[in-house]
């Protein structure tokens, strides 16, 4: 069975996008999958997190927000939620992280590649603590 780590913020635009697409190009496990949802959905990923993940070489032009449902939430093994404040779910018997990020709406290019790239980063480390970490390998 495939374990499920959920990462929402509100509008499931950027932030979360981003992480879920970290993840699951560097977990190199079957074991474990990531997904992504928003409190309050927008209608697009913003068009300056695209670019920044282009760049990175992951293609986020055809991803669609959804909505943070009870039922995609009780799939969760962990969630991590990114900045929502009083928005943020919770949910009862998940492992919880909350990693406070900067909304990347409308930012500069050169201040969502930051964003990005403290995501990247806070995803290589939830990986290295994971109970799938022996099977991640190297994630550079």
């Amino acid at each position: 069975m495939t374990a499920v780590v959920l990462f929402a913020c509100v509008h499931n635009a950027g932030r979360s996008q981003m992480a879920a697409a970290f993840f699951n190009q560097r977990s190199g496990s079957a074991l474990v999958r990531a997904v992504s949802a928003g409190t309050s959905p927008g209608e697009r990923v913003h068009p300056e997190v695209v670019a920044v993940m282009m760049e990175a070489g992951i293609d986020l032009s055809r991803e669609k927000p959804r909505k943070l449902t009870q039922e995609l939430s009780q799939e969760a093994a962990v969630l991590v939620t990114m900045g929502c404040g009083e928005q943020c779910p919770y949910v009862p018997g998940l492992l919880r992280e909350d990693w406070p990020l900067e909304d990347p709406k409308g930012k500069p290019l050169a201040r969502v590649r930051a964003i990005r790239d403290e995501i990247r980063g806070r995803v290589e480390d939830l990986l290295e603590r994971s109970p799938w970490s022996e099977t991640t390998g190297e994630s550079a």
